[in-house]
């Protein structure tokens, strides 16, 4: 990736870098830029014999239905406000 591009993209996030920063920029952005390159030839077309070779079907626990909590239990600490529940803040 040239230098001129890596200003351009400095410039659109607003980052300032000395000429030895953009620089490196441009070496590491190239090395990225490599190896997605790389990726991108990476065949990744799903083969359902193939794929999941490790999920066996008696190691999955059986679907069964159970009873959920009553919805007024789940509500009482929530305050109905207009069309909305607001519920006690829990996390800073």
């Amino acid at each position: 990736m040239d230098l001129e591009m890596v200003k351009y993209l400095a410039d659109l996030g607003k980052l300032y870098f000395s000429d030895e920063e953009l620089e490196e920029n441009s070496r590491q952005m190239t090395s990225i830029v490599e190896l997605m390159d790389t990726i991108k030839e990476i065949d990744i077309s799903y083969d359902p014999l193939k794929d999941n070779k490790n999920v066996y079907l008696p190691d999955l626990r059986e679907d069964k239905s159970a009873p959920s909590m009553p919805t007024e239990k789940v509500l009482q600490n929530a305050v109905n406000s207009g069309s909305c529940f607001v519920v006690p803040k829990v996390v800073e």
